[in-house]
C-alpha cells in the first residue's frame, strides 16, 4: 500500500468509523488508532484535543442528529503531509443535506490536526432555524 493511499484511508476511516459510529466502544477504538493522542479537532462547532476531544466531538454530532449517514464524494487527495476529503451527510431522505470538506495533517502515520469545514450554504440555510 502506498503512503498516499494509507493517507487517504485515514480519511474515510475517521468519516465513517468516528464521525459516523453511533457505538461508542468502537468509536473510541478507532480515534486512538487513527488519531495522534495530542491531536487537535476543529469545526464550526469549536476545537477538540486529544482523544477525549475527538470523542466529544463525534458523541455529541451523533446526537444530535439520528438516522443521519456520511458518505464521501470520490477519494480523499493528498499533498505531502496533507489531505483533504468532501463529504456529505444526511438522512436516507435527503443524504446531501449537510456537505463539507475534511482537512487534515498526518505524522508517523496518525492524524495530528483535523480541520473540518461545512459548506456556507448549510449554514446560512440552518443557522436562523437552529435544525440540523
Amino acid at each position: 500500500m502506498t503512503m498516499s493511499k494509507t493517507v487517504q484511508d485515514l480519511l474515510m476511516r475517521n468519516l465513517l468509523e468516528v464521525f459516523g459510529e453511533r457505538d461508542p466502544v468502537k468509536r473510541r477504538a478507532v480515534i486512538e488508532a487513527i488519531y495522534a493522542p495530542a491531536t487537535t479537532f476543529i469545526d464550526p462547532e469549536g476545537s477538540y484535543s486529544g482523544w477525549d476531544g475527538v470523542e466529544q466531538a463525534a458523541a455529541t454530532l451523533q446526537a444530535a442528529t439520528p438516522g443521519f449517514a456520511f458518505s464521501a464524494f470520490g477519494d480523499a487527495q493528498v499533498l505531502g503531509a496533507a489531505v483533504r476529503l468532501r463529504w456529505a451527510y444526511g438522512p436516507a431522505e435527503a443524504p446531501q443535506r449537510v456537505t463539507g470538506t475534511d482537512f487534515a495533517l498526518v505524522n508517523e502515520g496518525r492524524i495530528v490536526a483535523m480541520y473540518t469545514f461545512v459548506d456556507a450554504h448549510y449554514a446560512a440555510r440552518h443557522a436562523a432555524s437552529g435544525t440540523a
